[in-house]
């Protein structure tokens, strides 16, 4: 049997960490297993449809690298298409199907239309809760004639068409994760899958699709278990046999609740405005709820390919730690060629004014040679405006009253001197010059270690801490060192 798994969000907005940890963990088990991973849409709820929705989480899953074979797609030109032999891929497309499939459960008499109003089944579930019983439907129209269902129908009456249930029924099945899980039906309710404006519920849908997909495994969140009973019985009714669930934990806050939007930032969406790279993301969201055999916490995609298994997937929640994901994130930073994060970094420098647009071409090349040397101290890319002043500008801003009193320093004038008279002679500052510069003052006037290096530091960028100094002059170049040192002598010494 070859296994095949689906990622079947519904259109409602960005996609969540939970969803991309699910959409993973759907492609990660297909990739271990030789199986397919298929995309479907599910937009049967009308009602919270979300206008460019698909073409977003579409976006978000390439970005992340999380790449589907089959189902919903975006072409060459980013239009929503679809491709495989299984389609159409979008629920409200398949309605047709599903008035075939109701229709059969409703002739074999395993569902039946209810015409309750609203206001009866508020009232109804009041009275339960009152009553401290579990709130379901009480089967008020499970015995209509079919005289009456027509006359109703034909009178333009509201209805819905629900599961029929059996009475004190037991539900069997297994999940991966979390083992043999058994219900009965007297705790059930009797799900509504045809809803009044015709469309089929999630519960119905689900398991006709997945049927005709050819589904093996069904991985997607823990909420969904309470629901499983129903699909499971819906396969049953069918005379179909049900795919293996799997239901991944939820995925927590720090303080140990679901992880929610109240909290910040829980979209893919979020992360990537920050200038999170997707390797760094992904990696760390395929910890949280699952851990690897060996004691290791970096992996790049194609090795938890391999490592992946729904063995080691944990029964319960994971917990999201930023701190945890930023310093995963800066490790690829850290890795990553800078051609590609000074593309990223471009933008938000823009957005901050280091740069204007009409000059990134201009300015490339020192736009790269800063990113090159900041690198090591991003947790996220947007972080670079945090770091990115003391590259600019002729004049130098004196961080704080330690760097005003280390200007006092006895052999701090004997330093800027050295240092104006050595840059203004060079040809060219760069990292060789700086060290050899600095081997040179050391030799010549005794000062070295923290007064050398901090104090240049100061001298050259208002701060005692910082990059790599030798680094970071090559940037700034010849000119914009010789303004700097000449502008600290001239002003603040």
């Amino acid at each position: 049997m070859s296994v095949r798994v689906r990622f079947a969000p519904s259109p409602t907005g960005f996609v969540h960490i939970g969803s991309l940890r699910t959409a993973l963990y759907n492609y990660l088990f297909a990739k271990k297993m030789g199986g397919t991973y298929l995309l479907r849409v599910e937009d049967t709820d009308r009602t919270r449809l979300v206008d460019g929705a698909i073409e977003n989480m579409l976006s978000a899953m390439d970005w992340a690298g999380v790449n589907h074979t089959e189902g919903v797609v975006l072409d060459e030109f980013g239009k929503v298409t679809q491709k495989g032999e299984y389609g159409p891929y979008i629920q409200s497309e398949r309605l047709d199907i599903y008035k075939k499939y109701i229709q059969k459960l409703l002739d074999e008499d395993k569902a039946y239309y209810c015409f309750c109003t609203k206001d009866r089944l508020d009232k109804l579930r009041e009275t339960q809760k009152e009553n401290g019983e579990n709130p379901k439907y009480d089967g008020h129209c499970k015995s209509l004639s079919k005289e009456e269902i027509q006359k109703r129908i034909e009178n333009g009456e509201e209805y819905v068409i629900r599961l029929k249930l059996p009475q004190n029924h037991t539900i069997k099945f297994n999940d991966l994760v979390r083992g043999e899980t058994e219900f009965n039906t007297n705790d059930l309710d009797d799900q509504v899958l045809i809803k009044a404006d015709g469309f089929p519920t999630y519960h119905f849908a689900v398991v006709v699709d997945d049927y005709l997909m050819k589904i093996t495994h069904v991985i997607r969140g823990e909420e969904w278990v309470s629901s499983t009973p129903k699909h499971v019985y819906l396969y049953e009714a069918f005379g179909w046999e049900a795919p293996t669930f799997v239901h991944l934990p939820n995925i927590l806050n720090t303080e140990k609740k679901k992880l929610s939007k109240r909290q910040g930032d829980v979209a893919v969406e979020d992360f990537k405005k920050k200038g999170y790279l997707p390797q760094g993301l992904v990696n760390y969201v395929s910890l949280v709820g699952w851990s690897p055999e060996e004691n290791k916490e970096l992996f790049t995609m194609t090795e938890l390919e391999e490592a992946f298994s729904i063995e080691r997937v944990s029964k319960s929640g994971g917990v999201f730690d930023t701190e945890k994901l930023n310093w995963v994130n800066q490790h690829y930073i850290k890795e990553a060629d800078d051609n590609y994060l000074t593309d990223l970094a471009i933008p938000f420098l823009v957005e901050e004014g280091f740069i204007k647009e009409d000059e990134i071409n201009s300015k490339y090349e020192f736009i790269k040679g800063m990113v090159s040397v900041l690198k090591e101290k991003l947790q996220y890319v947007k972080e670079i405006t945090n770091h990115a002043n003391i590259f600019f500008g002729n004049e130098v801003k004196l961080e704080d009253s330690d760097c005003e009193e280390f200007l006092k320093l006895d052999h701090m004038n004997t330093l800027i001197n050295s240092l104006c008279e050595k840059v203004e002679k060079s040809e060219k500052v760069d990292e060789e010059f700086v060290k050899a510069m600095f081997k040179e003052i050391q030799k010549e006037h005794g000062i070295k270690g923290k007064s050398l290096f901090m104090g240049s530091r100061v001298i050259l960028t208002g701060q005692m801490h910082g990059p790599d100094l030798p680094k970071t002059m090559e940037v700034l170049g010849k000119d914009i060192c010789l303004n700097r040192i000449k502008f600290v002598k001239n002003n603040l010494m």
